[in-house]
């Protein structure tokens, strides 16, 4: 009954009324409620239940028959069970036969991981599992209306024909149960990690050519605070996955010109909650720092490596990793990435769209921010806007009508659950390089074919008190982008010691694991009798001819060269994004900053008459240099 509409429902009542007078004689079922007029002369209680029959059948122009079914009806379930059976039991698929909507379903559901295939096909494979497994003339056939009829019903329970075929792997991937998430109740307590590649082009300094580069951050689960963040050209390692959680301990200092509700104080604690606030603050930070207890992070490679495994195990820090495939395990972060693009990156220069789809004729026209420069556009818009914007998300059970930014829900955590203060170690960032066992022998400490050496070294014959996986062996931290040098800790007086490669002085610069790789193998096949001070000087000079034009050179390199970058970048039309200091400054139209780059140029050892020689004899550096 609940189910009928005004109109539907009148004729329903109207019709009990009617089966009540022919068996009681009033229409309300009770002679105390007996209307004017009742009980009339054909339905007096003194008549025969067959003539009443008759007489109402007359009355309402129906046969006997249908009388007597509504009587049974009534008697049964009611003045429910005069309700047609049509609407009750409707049949979704018309006439088409069971058997072979369930096969139709399973046709569907096998082509959820396959390309999408036609409504055609599907019926055609339909019909001959049905013959196949009932048998011929078993199951009948419905027509090819109903058929398509059926399957755009069943679209609706598992989509293949309509949406796209990533959207409906997502649709089935779905959990059969309602969902559910973590509910953090303090910053700190889960700290989510992602990182993605970015939709915007990037400036290579060592080719003048565009790059892609991959953003990794870590965000504050209960306050939405991005607590780090790294760019990386290409793609993203283990050490940089390290420093995004060593910025949750150590933020970054927030820059100059950044506007004051955008700074961090320094010790961390809002200002609202001191009284003498200036007295306490110092230069700011970009991001309030908090000690996590629970790290959710996805299966990337990066992430399950024994570089963050080993950090997380010295911090004290648990590893909750998130369900294979379910991005909403990490749904505030991936928020995060998608109000960057659609608040920041697509009015950047060089924005490329999300897909091929969305992409312009020639967006690598365009970049001309380098990768430092990038990651400081982001930081900055992250601290000027992102933390003070309110979110609909962030609310309390209190008051589920106050809607809080990320700065304003970390006082409210803070007030709520108190402040772990951050370790105050001075040497911290040692922990979070890659450890490396090794022995010590009487020329030092060998990693990777390379011979290391300094003060601090335990003698060669001291037995290691720590259970190593090397017999005998010691920790040594060593940062990938600079192999330069190694770092070891006295375990009787807890101080760090720097060992220093053995050719590390004709380097004359950091160098990275991957560049010594690869000099070596350059080498390798350009002389007899290699080194490693040969390869390393080899390959200096390759970069500095501008050979380096691989797609490996150039990640390294790029790495090499972040803070390099001084090449005079033209305006943006962007009004929003040209408000942020660090864009003003990228794009020349700070005057402290245009004075400087006119000092740098002035000094520069490349005249007019090099650079012309320098364009004549290569195509790419004309081209270039006639952008610049």
């Amino acid at each position: 009954m609940g189910q009928l509409d005004e109109e539907d429902r009148r004729q329903i009542l109207e019709r009990a009324e009617h089966i009540r007078e022919l068996l009681t004689g009033y229409r309300s079922g009770s002679i105390e409620l007996a209307r004017e007029g009742e009980p009339r002369a054909p339905y007096a209680p003194t008549l025969s239940l067959d003539a009443r029959y008759a007489a109402k059948a007359t009355e309402l122009g129906v046969t006997d028959r249908t009388i007597r079914r509504w009587v049974a009806d009534y008697r049964r379930h009611g003045e429910a069970g005069l309700v047609q059976r049509a609407s009750t039991q409707a049949r979704p698929f018309g006439r088409a036969d069971d058997r072979w909507v369930e096969t139709a379903l399973e046709v569907m559901v096998e082509h959820t991981g396959e390309s999408k295939p036609s409504r055609k096909m599907v019926i055609d494979r339909t019909q001959a599992r049905v013959i196949a497994r009932f048998g011929p003339e078993v199951v009948p056939q419905p027509s090819q209306a109903t058929a398509y009829r059926v399957l755009a019903e069943l679209e609706r329970r598992h989509p293949l024909f309509r949406l796209s075929t990533k959207r409906n792997r997502d649709i089935a991937d779905r959990p059969k149960g309602p969902y559910g998430k973590l509910r953090p109740t303090r910053p700190g307590e889960y700290l989510l990690m992602d990182s993605t590649r970015l939709d915007v082009f990037a400036f290579d300094p060592l080719t003048l050519k565009w790059v892609q580069a991959e953003l990794s951050v870590g965000m504050d689960w209960y306050s939405r605070c991005i607590t780090g963040i790294r760019l990386t050209p290409v793609s993203t390692k283990a050490v940089d996955v390290s420093a995004v959680l060593f910025q949750s301990f150590r933020p970054r200092p927030a820059g100059q010109d950044w506007p004051r509700h955008a700074v961090w104080p320094e010790h961390g604690i809002p200002r609202t909650v001191l009284v003498d606030v200036e007295g306490a603050s110092g230069p700011g930070l970009a991001s309030p720092p908090l000690v996590p207890e629970t790290l959710v992070v996805d299966h990337g490679k990066v992430y399950v490596s024994e570089h963050l495994t080993s950090v997380c195990r010295r911090m004290g820090i648990s590893i909750q990793p998130a369900r294979l495939r379910t991005g909403r395990d990490k749904g505030p972060v991936e928020r995060y990435f998608r109000t960057l693009q659609e608040g920041l990156l697509q009015v950047l220069p060089g924005y490329k769209g999300p897909d091929i789809h969305s992409r312009g004729e020639s967006p690598e026209d365009d970049a001309f921010f380098f990768l430092d420069e990038l990651e400081a556009i982001i930081r900055e818009w992250t601290a000027a806007v992102y933390h003070c914007r309110p979110h609909s998300s962030l609310v309390d059970p209190g008051l589920p009508g106050l809607r809080m930014s990320p700065a304003k829900m970390f006082e409210h955590g803070m007030a709520r659950a108190g402040y772990i203060e951050v370790p105050r170690d001075r040497d911290l960032a040692f922990e979070f390089l890659q450890t490396k066992w090794r022995t010590v022998q009487h020329y030092g400490v060998e990693i990777g074919r390379r011979r290391y050496s300094g003060p601090g070294v335990p003698e060669p014959g001291v037995r290691s008190p720590y259970d190593s996986p090397v017999k005998n062996g010691w920790p040594f931290q060593v940062d990938p982008d600079d192999i330069t040098r190694i770092y070891f800790r006295d375990p009787a007086t807890r101080a760090w010691h720097t060992l220093v490669w053995e050719h590390a002085p004709s380097a004359e610069m950091p160098l990275s694991e991957d560049a010594l790789t690869f000099a070596r193998r350059l080498a390798a096949s350009k002389y007899r009798f290699p080194d490693d001070r040969l390869a390393v000087a080899d390959l200096l000079e390759r970069w500095n001819l501008g050979l380096g034009t691989t797609m490996a050179e150039r990640r390294m390199a790029l790495r090499l060269s972040r803070e390099q970058a001084a090449i005079e970048l033209p305006e943006s039309e962007a009004e929003t994004v040209v408000s942020l200091p660090s864009v003003r400054k990228a794009l020349g139209q700070d005057e402290q900053t245009v004075e400087l780059r006119e000092l740098v140029t002035e000094a520069g050892d490349d005249d007019e008459a090099d650079l012309e020689d320098l364009a004549g004899e290569d195509d790419f550096y004309a081209d270039a240099l006639e952008d610049v």
